[in-house]
């Protein structure tokens, strides 16, 4: 029996100080691969957040105490693939946002990502994507080449000095991994089930990210597939295809740990278990789709799942 007490803490958004024109909300019909909008759907009672999982809850002085029963004998996952950013370490708005502001003032493109606008543009898989299509939609810098090839290596030549700047952040440890985080992964390489990172992010940065807040043992044991590995990023099901292709393990045995609803939508399209950990952007994203929500893994005594619980899963022992 694994315990687990959900104390539910969602983030919300920080208001953006100033916008220019151009930086007016983006209208989700102009995001190329955006997941619909939905209302979510979740349902949440006192402290505990109810999802798929069959949550038994028994009360106690000061809150709820949710419980996700695991069988001894549960059959464990073949492989634990986890989202980077937002999953392992909560890197957008202090992290690659400030990058790419960074950049965009170094470069002096006259252009600024409020934490509102960026929220929006995070709808989209892929930091050069990302940067392509606002650009498409309130125009090109001055600086910026006319033709469409030069463009590409203008966007390029951005995101890798971006990433450059990001790595600093990652290597000086100004952001941490997410509660549970480490204890998930240790559980899962102590019991051979293989690890991978599945990222749009750039993979040098995801290779940061692990490297330093994970440390270079447990790196050395975890598979990274990341950036332009695949020709579609999320939520197209390419790099979690090509994940479970590689390290050899049948889709359905595999178990995706995401935290925004493209992430999910690329998990369950590839035929994997889903469990959400919600972030500071994803909220009020739908995720009624996933397997289970929680809003971080945990670590005790605030744990709210483990490995076992992920091998539960699998098994359909708990219902809607």
């Amino acid at each position: 029996m694994a315990t687990v007490k959900i104390s539910l803490s969602l983030a919300s958004l920080s208001p953006s100080s100033s916008s220019s024109s151009t930086q007016s909300k983006l209208s989700p019909s102009f995001i190329p691969n955006a997941a619909p909008a939905k209302v979510a759907k979740l349902r949440f009672h006192g402290k505990c957040l109810r999802a798929k999982p069959m949550v038994h809850r028994g009360s106690r002085s000061g809150g709820i105490t949710c419980s996700a029963s695991s069988s001894p004998t549960s059959t464990l996952p073949s492989a634990l693939l986890f989202d980077c950013d937002g999953v392992l370490v909560d890197t957008e708005k202090d992290g690659h946002r400030i990058s790419f502001n960074d950049t965009f003032k170094e470069r002096e493109l006259d252009v600024t990502w409020d934490v509102d606008l960026y929220g929006e543009l995070l709808k989209i898989g892929g930091g050069k994507e990302r940067m392509t299509a606002y650009f498409n939609k309130v125009g090109w810098p001055e600086k910026a080449p006319k033709d469409e090839a030069e463009r590409k290596e203008f966007i390029a030549g951005l995101h890798k000095q971006k990433t450059e700047l990001f790595m600093v952040l990652i290597e000086k440890k100004l952001l941490p991994l997410r509660p549970g985080v480490a204890k998930l992964v240790d559980q899962a390489l102590t019991n051979g089930v293989k690890v991978a990172v599945c990222s749009t992010s750039n993979e040098k940065a995801v290779s940061a990210i692990v490297s330093c807040l994970l440390g270079p043992e447990r790196a050395e044991k975890i598979k990274i597939f990341a950036g332009d590995v695949v020709p579609k990023k999320k939520p197209d099901p390419a790099i979690y295809n090509l994940a479970a292709e590689t390290l050899g393990v049948d889709p359905s045995k595999c178990v995706v740990v995401e935290d925004s609803a493209i992430g999910l939508a690329a998990a369950k399209a590839a035929g994997m278990t889903c469990i959400v950990t919600k972030s500071g952007y994803t909220a009020d994203e739908d995720f009624e789709n996933a397997d289970a929500v929680f809003d971080c893994i945990g670590d005790p005594p605030e744990e709210r799942f483990d490995l076992a619980f992920c091998g539960s899963l699998l098994q359909k022992q708990f219902v809607s």
